[in-house]
């Protein structure tokens, strides 16, 4: 939930392991086999001056493009198997418990893997959007039984809340800082142990669990607000990215860390809705 593809990336974009050309000896720029600039005739010089500086593509930089069609490709991958996921557990609720734990481990196994691993895997990364399918599919079955009607409602919410986010952030309503990142930090590690705990509590009440108290509304309702905040740092983190020059195979992993916080946001509001339904 903390979405640490998204700090890794912020850690490197701020230490310019990208940006920073000029932190390497310009020696190692220079090709041997090209003519100095006294070699040069007037004319040659005139037409290097007047050539066209590399685009983004050419110069195989992430651009925003990339990082929306990876986007939507991973959106696609995660519906896709998430409506054939909420089929096979309508059809056979049987399935629906092993569904829901075989996407939920092995998608935060595979989160882990990608989060920390050096090269970017785009195989992993795909592997994860189906899992993630699967686990949002038969999860949003099991709360559809429990209220009818609330999946499309926090559908609609988290579409609603993903482009709220992204105007709040573009016209500065909303903030992102180094030290509100740090505080989010903070926040995020105390609920993610809440929600461990809170998990193996439902699992041995059948209910649900803490957030079945007095208290589970307003639990529910800062669930929300912080998935809803690290989508802007998220939309923060690819600006930065952008602008860094980051190699364009990051856009992958930008695309991810936008499905994890998508998800969480997702996961949140339909957990909301159906604990005010209860």
């Amino acid at each position: 939930m903390s979405n640490p593809v998204f700090n890794r990336i912020d850690k490197q974009v701020r230490s310019g392991a990208y940006a920073g050309f000029g932190q390497q000896p310009r020696a190692q720029w220079s090709n041997p086999q090209q003519p100095a600039a006294a070699d040069l005739s007037a004319e040659q010089l005139q037409q290097m001056y007047d050539a066209q500086p590399a685009t983004a593509v050419q110069a195989r930089r992430m651009t925003l493009d990339d990082v929306v069609m990876k986007t939507l490709l991973l959106f696609g991958i995660v519906v896709v198997v998430a409506a054939a996921s909420w089929v096979v557990t309508d059809t056979s609720p049987a399935l629906a418990l092993p569904i829901w734990l075989a996407g939920m481990l092995g998608g935060l196994v595979v989160g882990f893997v990608i989060a920390f691993r050096q090269q970017v895997s785009v195989p992993l990364i795909l592997t994860y959007a189906v899992l993630e399918g699967g686990f949002v599919g038969a999860i949003s079955r099991v709360f559809e039984s429990y209220a009818n009607g609330v999946v499309g409602q926090a559908v609609l919410a988290t579409m609603a809340t993903f482009a709220g986010m992204f105007i709040a952030w573009k016209v500065g309503v909303i903030k992102v800082t180094d030290r509100s990142r740090r505080i989010f930090g903070m926040a995020v590690i105390g609920y993610l142990l809440f929600g461990l705990v809170n998990l193996v509590f439902a699992f041995a009440t059948g209910g649900w669990g803490l957030i079945g108290s007095q208290f589970g509304l307003l639990i529910c309702v800062v669930g929300v607000g912080m998935a809803a905040y690290s989508l802007a740092i998220d939309f923060d983190t690819i600006d930065r990215g952008v602008a860094a020059g980051l190699p364009e195979r990051y856009s992958w992993l930008m695309a991810h860390g936008l499905i994890v916080s998508l998800v969480w946001l997702y996961l949140e509001l339909l957990r909301l809705f159906t604990r005010a339904r209860n």
